[in-house]
């Protein structure tokens, strides 16, 4: 299929379309040209006619000679002739043959001689005698010689653009296929290229310029990562080890213990987080991906969640047929619908959230506010929050305090950005619905 949008293609068509211009200004030259020699050879016989008529018959208002020459004096000529000027022109018109009728063309022009004006004509599908006007035959004889030469200038013209676009191109496009093979390459063969003077030169140099900065970037975020998580995991350790020795020491006492449990359970799930987040930062190949239990962690993520919904009239469920597994790391399952599950908590002051498992997709579905419809372009965005769409309806409504009733905890705006680069990472797909009778369903695909 030829591709209009390729270098090479261009190349070529740019190469046809000037042989093609090239060869129809030769070919309307040779026309021009064809037809001023005839009309002046034509004009030059009409006018020796013309001679050889008053010598031979004296003044006649019409002299007629054969074949198809006629002189008419200005006064006897047809009056759609008499409008003619010196210059020949033609016109077409209809003759009677022995084959039937047929349309040819009549030269004509206006000449003044000796104060009479003549209007002289050639019917053009006769012949001049060649004896009397030999030369308008031969340049007959040779216009078809001329016409079949050209016809075949014109055809070797576009054949050899045609090849040597082809090869010329390829030579052209030859830089451009090295620099993306060594770019396709991991960049080894780009040194060879960012010598040459050329532009793709100076193109090669921009990308091993930017590919050097890039890296740079790189290696500060990986070396950045690797230091967070090294810098954080030591004090969450410490801080699980004393929950747990703090928790054992407040067995007598619930209402402590408690909080010592919610400490040490936080500072797991932040370690968790913390490791979901070095995952993201590695290359999806390179990771492994065991068999992982969606079901176990849907129920665990709502457990764990389930605080959010104390001062809620909403109750939650998960809805799955049977045991469904995936094969992906369980901290990003986990950090994707816990997310999506916390976000369903968080926005829904009264009804259900329900969270339903098949053998394709994960959905997360609750009657909560929903999402405005300019929030969507931005749905995915980081940091764009729904809190000041929130405000906006607030502001409309009687009661402040009703409106407060429903305002959406705070976030950071990060979540469903978080939510949308694991399924990226992952090869899955999050999909976003408004439901009819108001809230939101999220639709993870993992198949």
């Amino acid at each position: 299929m030829f591709n209009i949008d390729s270098i090479a293609n261009k190349f070529r068509l740019s190469y046809l379309l000037f042989a093609l211009l090239l060869c129809a200004t030769f070919v309307s030259i040779f026309m021009y040209a064809e037809v001023r020699m005839e009309q002046q050879l034509v004009k030059a016989r009409l006018l020796q006619q013309l001679e050889l008529s008053q010598e031979k018959e004296g003044d006649q208002p019409i002299y007629s000679a054969e074949p198809g020459i006629k002189i008419y004096r200005f006064d006897n000529a047809p009056s759609n002739l008499q409008k003619t000027t010196q210059t020949v022109q033609e016109m077409p018109v209809t003759v009677t043959t022995k084959n039937g009728q047929s349309t040819t063309e009549l030269h004509f022009f206006n000449y003044k001689k000796d104060k009479e004006n003549y209007i002289l004509t050639y019917l053009e599908n006769t012949e001049m005698v060649m004896g009397n006007y030999p030369v308008l035959a031969i340049f007959e004889h040779l216009e078809d010689i001329f016409a079949n030469a050209l016809k075949v200038a014109v055809i070797l013209s576009l054949l050899i653009a045609a090849i040597f676009s082809s090869l010329s191109s390829k030579q052209i496009i030859k830089p451009l296929l090295d620099l993306k093979q060594a770019v396709e390459t991991d960049h080894r063969n780009l040194t060879e290229l960012t010598h040459l003077p050329s532009e793709v030169g100076v193109l090669a140099r921009a990308i091993d310029e930017k590919n050097h900065k890039l890296e740079q970037y790189l290696k500060r975020e990986q070396l950045f990562t690797g230091d967070v998580s090294h810098e954080l995991r030591t004090p969450l350790t410490i801080i699980m080890g004393a929950s747990e020795v703090l928790s054992s020491q407040l067995e007598n006492d619930p209402h402590l213990s408690a909080f010592a449990t919610r400490i040490s359970t936080t500072a797991k799930e932040t370690s968790e987080i913390i490791s979901a987040l070095l995952l993201l930062s590695r290359a999806p190949e390179k990771l492994d991906a065991p068999p992982t239990s969606i079901n176990d962690i849907a129920l665990n993520e709502v457990q764990r969640l389930n605080y959010l919904l104390r001062h809620k009239s909403v109750t939650c469920k998960v809805v799955a047929e049977q045991l469904y597994v995936a094969h992906v790391r369980p901290e990003l399952l986990k950090m994707a619908l816990g997310n999506l599950i916390k976000n369903a908590f968080q926005y829904t002051d009264e009804g259900e959230v329900i969270i339903t498992i098949d053998a394709e997709k994960i959905t997360v579905t609750d009657t909560g506010l929903g999402i405005p419809e300019v929030m969507m372009p931005l749905l995915y965005e980081r940091f764009e929050r729904l809190e000041q769409q929130y405000k906006d309806i607030s502001l409309d409504t009687e009661s402040s305090s009703a409106a407060d009733a429903h305002y959406p905890a705070e976030g950071t705006g990060l979540g469903l950005s978080i939510i949308q680069r694991i399924m990226t990472h992952m090869g899955w797909q999050l999909t976003h619905q408004v439901n009819p009778l108001g809230g939101s369903t999220f639709i993870i695909n993992y198949h």
